[in-house]
């Protein structure tokens, strides 16, 4: 058995989330067992179309209705907390008994920098996760606890990037 190995992909460039999904694809070629979850995004991007297609790849939804945080009201903050919490509870037990290989946690660091899910509790998982368990984990700003638990750390920064035009996200491209 191959020992699991956690990956973060931070910074303020484009191409953190596929840089994840590609991981996922080349693992699920490779025969390895992939469960994808998304903080802070709706359940609409196009890489999940695709991804939910592929044998080997379970995608589990977050909310239907995700914002942007500084979007949220008091309640919808806590609404979501309480949301994003139980939902890492269930894959922590789900990624045990159904023996996955690689875990894919979309927009862990935001989830951890705008307090939806606990960083004690993200850094426990880590420690105590299934020993072939492969994590991978995006955003920006990780903390120094995660990068501490970390084996690889890559950062995207953006040199360019259309948004600065003005030009909005683009259907199979941003979203």
């Amino acid at each position: 058995m191959q020992k699991g190995l956690v990956h973060i992909y931070h910074g303020d460039g484009k191409g953190k989330t596929t840089c994840g999904m590609g991981l996922c694809i080349r693992a699920a070629g490779a025969g390895m067992k992939v469960l994808i979850f998304q903080f802070l995004k709706k359940n609409d991007s196009s890489e999940l179309n695709i991804m939910r297609k592929i044998p080997d790849i379970t995608v589990i939804d977050g909310l239907d209705s995700a914002k942007f945080v500084f979007q949220m009201t008091d309640q919808e903050k806590k609404d979501a907390r309480d949301f994003y919490e139980n939902a890492f509870e269930s894959i922590c037990d789900r990624i045990v008994k159904e023996e996955y290989d690689l875990l894919f946690l979309d927009e862990a660091l935001h989830a951890v920098n705008y307090g939806m899910l606990p960083e004690e509790r993200l850094i426990e998982f880590l420690k105590n996760r299934p020993e072939k368990l492969e994590v991978v984990m995006n955003g920006y700003h990780p903390t120094e606890a995660l990068q501490e638990a970390a084996d690889y750390i890559s950062c995207i920064s953006k040199e360019k990037h259309p948004f600065d035009r003005g030009i909005p996200e683009r259907l199979g491209i941003e979203k």
